[in-house]
């Protein structure tokens, strides 16, 4: 079985931080590319980057404003998205996504997680 779950969703205050994990079970991780991508209330998910099996970022132009960064610990077999200066506006659900393949677009990925919830407000 090949699966991705997401966690570390929260709620924080504008300003605030959170760190987001991809784990994989059933591949190893270290093997595939990497997508993050959100999505807000009423809104279509859009992607935010991709991290290659070396480790690049190529970021996807779909308009998502949220300071990010992608780190790979390939020893957990997990993907993190450290969330920095969260604002209102970054509230939703954060996705991963993995394709054994050079970084897809969005549509092109094959294995999905659930997502998790991330809140901001004061």
């Amino acid at each position: 079985q090949l699966r991705l779950v997401e966690s570390g969703g929260d709620w924080v205050q504008p300003g605030g931080s959170l760190r987001l994990s991809c784990r994989a079970s059933g591949f190893s991780l270290d093997d595939y590319y990497i997508g993050w991508f959100h999505q807000t209330p009423g809104q279509d998910r859009r992607g935010i980057s991709c991290i290659s099996a070396s480790g690049e970022t190529t970021p996807y132009s779909d308009g998502v404003n949220v300071q990010f960064t992608i780190i790979r610990d390939n020893a957990e077999n997990t993907v993190y998205l450290q969330l920095n200066d969260l604002k209102p506006e970054d509230q939703g659900i954060y996705y991963c996504a993995a394709l054994g393949r050079a970084c897809p677009q969005p549509y092109e990925y094959k294995w999905w997680g659930h997502g998790t919830q991330v809140a901001v407000s004061a």
